[in-house]
């Protein structure tokens, strides 16, 4: 896999049993490019390991005065000198494709996640800790997977030179591999200890993190209610625990990085005593010194490796904990799993509460309770928004949750509360997987877009650009809030599904907005079914059903005026007007019709 070749066809589908499975699982997926970093970094720490040998051999020809000897010891080194360069060159170009197409893997596997579960991810974690995943968390995944291959190469050399020092000289040799291990053995307990504050550092980064997000997302609304310096001091509390925790963990790498510097130093100064006295003894010579001296002062090379291997190991595995934390995540489904041989179609039905939308029509829902309804809105899509046991909905007698994510997601567009805005052109906002029987300008008119184009138009050089290029900010921030709402729409529109549900589409609009848009939605869906939250008279009159959802069950169902005459609980949620003795007058079918707004809309517009 080389790096022009990403991204990868086909991810994989990982092993989340558990972070370090995950990290064994990637591994795994990447063994040929691990083959030749292990490959290349063997050749290049080998050829750094023979050097001393050469470097004896040029010390005991300099006090042979041997010229040749001197000249062929040269050219050896200078040839193991041409081939360390060019292995450490594709030992790194070869390590650093194995950290980018792991962390792309790993980032491809998130992002396909997320768009399986939607909306449902930020309810099951929190948004800060989904971008610390897919961002710093990613990074450090890949860093291990690329560091292990050198770590392993380093292992072999280090082996073997340690064999050799033994075979040379045993006396060294066994005092190298005890120096060795001594050497591993004292970092091995503090990586405990810089495990748990690597991650407490990270767990306030991603609430920090989390924290400015929501801030920045909210900022008109703060600015509104003077708010801004409460959430700025949360941020500096916030920030200052980020501080802390970091401080907290550099002090233990620290001594880490001391431990690593001392003990080494502690074993070359052994080697160095031992060595002089076997030089004293007679048993080695001036270059058999050198030569020690220099294989024991490589071995100082592949111990850094250890460390950095260690360190990545460190901080990947509660990384790949939090990855398999979102990888896990699954779309619930019930038991069983129905075919999807063609587009599905037909009647949407929500068992548990009794919601039926005939094909074809437009439904208008209202509940009084806010959050019920998103949650309902986001069962009529198939998504698992419903408690244990319960029965998904059904479009055409098909429960959307057995049915393949793509097949419902086809069928069915919900569009919530809070619909985003992508920055980017109007044109690319807009181009979106659709039908093709609905085209721009329909969507936009249709969702009262006019005001929204000029306004854009005019945010060119001239002032009179074309809007589909303008730029738009993220989130849509440069726009107001019912700006934002009817391109949304337009973009649902656009898309043209079988089945459109709509949570408070026009909350945001005002009244005469919003008549022309109910209008313009019949028209525009006329042949599909159309289902609207809503408790607003002027698209519950344009309905040609409204359903009354009361404490999670279907109470009534009918035209919109003759709800306000029946229906207590009904006229209370639309009207805003609590029930009892003083309410009796809204019995009045004149009165109620007299106080819905398209009345009076109706006799301006005439």
């Amino acid at each position: 896999m080389q790096i022009r070749d990403l991204p990868h066809s086909d991810p994989g589908d990982p092993d989340v049993g558990s972070g370090f499975r995950f990290l064994v699982w990637l591994f795994r997926r990447q063994l040929g490019g691990q083959a030749r970093a292990m490959g290349w970094g063997v050749l290049h720490m080998a050829s750094i390991a023979m050097l001393p040998i050469f470097m004896g051999m040029a010390v005991d020809a300099v006090v042979d005065e041997s010229g040749r000897r001197l000249v062929t010891a040269g050219l050896v080194m200078l040839a193991i000198t041409l081939v360390m360069a060019s292995a450490d060159t594709m030992l790194h170009r070869t390590a650093v494709t194995n950290w980018i197409t792991a962390a792309a893997r790993v980032q491809q596997l998130l992002a396909r996640r997320t768009a399986e579960l939607g909306g449902v991810l930020t309810r099951r974690v929190a948004a800060g800790e989904v971008v610390k995943v897919s961002t710093g968390d990613v990074e450090r995944i890949g860093w291990f997977v690329e560091s292990f291959s050198r770590f392993a190469a380093a292992v072999v050399v280090t082996l073997g030179v340690c064999v050799g020092l033994v075979v040379y000289e045993p006396r060294i040799g066994l005092l190298v591999l005890a120096g060795i291990a001594a050497v591993c053995l004292s970092v091995w307990p503090l990586l405990p200890a810089a495990t748990r504050r690597a991650d407490q550092e990270r767990s306030r980064s991603g609430w920090a993190t989390e924290l400015a997000s929501d801030t920045v997302a909210g900022l008109r609304v703060l600015r509104g209610i003077g708010g801004e310096e409460l959430f700025l001091d949360r941020y500096r509390r916030a920030s200052q625990e980020v501080r802390r925790a970091s401080v907290r963990n550099a002090r233990m790498w620290s001594l880490i990085d001391a431990v690593q510097v001392v003990m080494p130093g502690l074993l070359m100064i052994a080697v160095v005593w031992q060595g002089v006295g076997l030089a004293r003894e007679g048993r080695l010579g001036a270059g058999e010194l050198v030569t020690v001296y220099a294989a024991v002062s490589f071995l100082l090379f592949p111990l850094r490796l250890f460390q950095e291997a260690a360190m990545a190991f460190t901080f990947s595995r509660p990384s790949a904990k939090r990855a398999v934390r979102v990888l896990g995540l699954r779309r619930e489904r019930a038991d069983g799993a129905a075919s999807s041989d063609g587009p599905l179609t037909g009647d949407l039905w929500d068992p548990a509460t009794g919601l039926f939308a005939a094909r074809g029509r437009l439904t208008a829902v209202v509940c009084g309770d806010p959050d019920f309804a998103e949650r309902l809105a986001a069962r009529l899509g198939g998504h698992p928004a419903r408690a244990e046991g319960e029965p998904s909905a059904q479009l055409g007698g098909t429960p959307l949750d057995e049915v393949p994510l793509a097949a419902a997601r086809e069928a069915v567009l919900v569009q919530d509360k809070d619909p985003v805005l992508l920055s980017g052109t109007l044109d690319e906002l807009l181009t979106v997987p659709a039908s093709g029987r609905v085209s721009a300008e329909a969507a936009l008119g249709a969702a009262q877009c006019q005001d929204v184009l000029t306004a854009l138009g005019q945010t060119s050089a001239d002032g009179e650009g074309d809007p589909m290029r303008a730029r738009i900010t993220e989130r849509g921030r440069s726009l107001s809030g019912g700006q934002r709402q009817r391109l949304a729409l337009a973009r649902s529109l656009i898309t043209d599904p079988e089945v459109l549900v709509l949570d408070e589409p026009t909350s945001a609009v005002d009244a005469h907005t919003e008549a022309r848009i109910a209008e313009g939605l019949g028209a525009l869906r006329a042949d599909r079914t159309t289902v609207v939250f809503t408790s607003s008279p002027l698209l519950l009159d344009r309905a040609d059903e409204v359903v009354f959802v009361h404490n999670g069950k279907v109470s009534v169902a009918g035209p919109h005026r003759e709800l306000l005459t029946s229906t207590a609980e009904y006229r209370a949620v639309v009207t805003r007007e609590p029930e009892g003795p003083g309410s009796e007058t809204l019995a009045d079918p004149a009165r109620s019709m007299d106080a819905d707004p398209l009345s009076d809309l109706a006799e301006e517009n005439a």
